[in-house]
């Protein structure tokens, strides 16, 4: 299989569309990202039609082959995309896969989306299968040092010319989050008509915005300050920001804690910990406030309470993402309306 970085994804879709693209990282907008731009390029190659699988425990291969096989009324062809979120189709999805790129129709392109793929799992049966036709993107994250320049170049793609202040301001506003970032610098087209963007202008953007947003919401449920959390996220659902949004940052904070948790049990340094997870050292002191009230069991719980968030936002559980989005923000902030046990057996509900 061909690996492609993300940054030479769009040379490389001009030179030639591949049958098959598997995208893996765990960078949410560069996936993203990378994802349009296979889109685009099959759209413009006459790829009209679009279906998409989600694959969970009970999903069927073969309605995914039956589909790959099937011709429309009117023969258009059509993207194939499979998101597979723990990166494992298992025995049944990996001879399904197989047997697809046995016999590719030339009226269908195959986009799987995963999360970061290990060594492991680059070396299994239906990685390898993929690599007789198809295209791998490694998404790499954008790391501390590499921020800047990214944030650079992302403005000069939108038209804007920020000073060296304004660009160490805004890694400092964002710390990390390239999603955050993309959302700042759409904000500041609007605040800088004439493209100059300095420490100025930035300061001035995020002392006038009166907007909620995610990482309010996140960084007031870390510190444990529940009132405040679910005055932000009422004010999210207000504005009509999408539920999907507020469920992936909060998933991602529990998700951080519960590596960091995991690894202080297995005796590891705080510190050293944070860096494995990608851990600014201004966000420190909030995750060991959130660390001083959650455990690595309550934390696992509520990775499992956010799958189930996920589906309901999905359609296929039946409850109130906006509902539980508030559960979750109130056990984030350290309050727990039911017992563990309790939590699980809703959970375990249809």
């Amino acid at each position: 299989m061909a690996k492609v970085r993300a940054d030479q994804l769009t040379g490389a879709l001009k030179r030639q569309l591949a049958p098959v693209y598997l995208v893996s990282g765990d960078e949410p907008l560069l996936v993203q990202e990378a994802c349009d731009a296979i889109r685009q390029a099959a759209r413009a190659n006459g790829f009209t039609e679009r279906e998409r699988y989600h694959v969970e425990k009970s999903f069927d291969w073969g309605s995914l082959l039956t589909e790959a096989n099937s011709l429309s009324l009117f023969a258009e062809r059509k993207i194939l995309e499979l998101r597979i979120d723990n990166g494992k189709p298992g025995t049944e999805g990996g001879k399904a896969l197989a047997t697809y790129v046995e016999r590719p129709s030339e009226d269908n392109l195959l986009l799987i989306v995963t999360p970061k793929l290990d060594g492991t799992a680059q070396r299994s049966k239906w990685f390898k299968a993929l690599e007789k036709i198809g295209v791998f993107v490694q998404v790499w994250p954008i790391t501390g040092p590499q921020l800047p320049r990214w944030i650079e170049q992302r403005m000069s793609q939108a038209g804007l010319h920020a000073d060296p202040q304004a660009i160490d301001m805004l890694c400092s506003r964002i710390e990390g989050n390239l999603l955050a970032a993309s959302q700042e610098i759409e904000k500041l087209k609007l605040l800088a008509p004439d493209g100059k963007v300095t420490a100025e202008v930035i300061a001035s953007s995020v002392a006038d915005s009166a907007r909620y947003d995610v990482f309010d919401l996140t960084d007031k449920a870390l510190n444990g300050n529940a009132r405040g959390a679910v005055k932000t996220l009422q004010g999210l659902r207000g504005e009509g920001t999408d539920a999907t949004v507020v469920l992936w940052a909060l998933a991602r904070e529990v998700r951080t804690l519960a590596n960091l948790a995991q690894a202080q049990q297995q005796g590891q340094n705080f510190d050293w910990a944070c860096k494995n997870s990608g851990v600014w050292d201004k966000r420190k002191p909030i995750m060991q406030v959130a660390l001083r009230r959650l455990r690595l069991a309550q934390l696992q719980m509520l990775l499992r309470k956010a799958n189930g968030i996920d589906k309901a936002i999905k359609g296929l559980r039946n409850a109130s993402p906006w509902d539980e989005l508030l559960d979750l923000t109130l056990n984030i902030s350290g309050t727990f309306s039911l017992s563990p046990q309790l939590q699980r057996l809703s959970l375990a509900s249809p």
